[in-house]
């Protein structure tokens, strides 16, 4: 499963979520893969394409991050298929 989790920065400080980053790492358990991220060009949020098969791991990441960050976890299919869901429903 994909998932798009939006990130919303605590008091807009990203610069306390890039030093934690760059101490310990993205954080991320076992079965959980990190794929893509954009950031606003403000800088107070990030834009993370996540790839795992249980939300679960997502709960477990996002542990370790919320005292800085704030979460939408929004999950996701790609265009075609949500096109082939149709046809064949």
């Amino acid at each position: 499963m994909l998932f798009i989790v939006v990130e919303r920065f605590k008091a807009g400080n990203g610069v306390a979520v890039y030093r934690r980053f760059a101490e310990r790492g993205r954080l991320l358990p076992e079965g959980l893969a990190y794929r893509a991220s954009w950031v606003a060009a403000t800088g107070e949020r990030c834009f993370q394409l996540m790839e795992g098969e249980d939300e679960a791991l997502l709960d477990a990441w996002m542990a370790g991050w919320r005292d800085l960050v704030d979460f939408e976890v929004v999950p996701v299919v790609s265009s075609e298929e949500m096109v082939a869901l149709h046809r064949a429903g």
